[in-house]
């Protein structure tokens, strides 16, 4: 089968594109919660994402014109597994207060380093309306959602 998200390796402009695609879809994400003053912000979020763009474009470019859907599912069931380790690291981090109860923090922000990654991994295959139209839905949700659950 034809790979419809191929890149040839010296189409710059292409990879350029998509690499800048996946930092500005994380600076989107990233810079909401940097000014939440979260732990995991701008910088943050601009790595996972482009991180994740990355993988997928090599995914892309090593499989040539006939990459099996197969391979590429591997690759972003890689980075979803990867970028799992950094959002309970977060949880972890965040949670280790010295409380008697147990208390549950960063699980947003995981989710946030989480949904970076994926809009990543769109941007590495092209995708770039799904991966702004994405990014803005993140932050209404992280914004808008947030502001109802303080009201309820």
């Amino acid at each position: 089968m034809t790979n419809p998200y191929y890149i040839a390796s010296n189409d710059w402009l292409n990879i350029c594109f998509r690499l800048c695609l996946a930092l500005l879809i994380g600076s989107i994400i990233g810079l909401e919660r940097q000014l939440k003053r979260k732990p995991a912000g701008l910088r943050t979020h601009m790595l996972v994402s482009l991180g994740s763009a990355v993988f997928t474009i090599t995914a892309i470019q090593v499989g040539g014109e006939k990459i099996s859907a197969d391979a590429l599912s591997r690759v972003i069931q890689g980075i979803a597994a990867g970028v799992g380790f950094l959002g309970a690291g977060e949880i972890l981090r965040e949670s280790s207060q010295k409380s008697q109860s147990i208390e549950i923090h960063g699980l947003t922000s995981a989710a946030a380093i989480w949904v970076a990654a994926a809009l990543g991994i769109a941007s590495g295959c092209g995708l770039w309306q799904l991966g702004l139209i994405a990014a803005v839905l993140t932050v209404i949700v992280l914004n808008l959602f947030k502001k109802l659950e303080k009201f309820y």
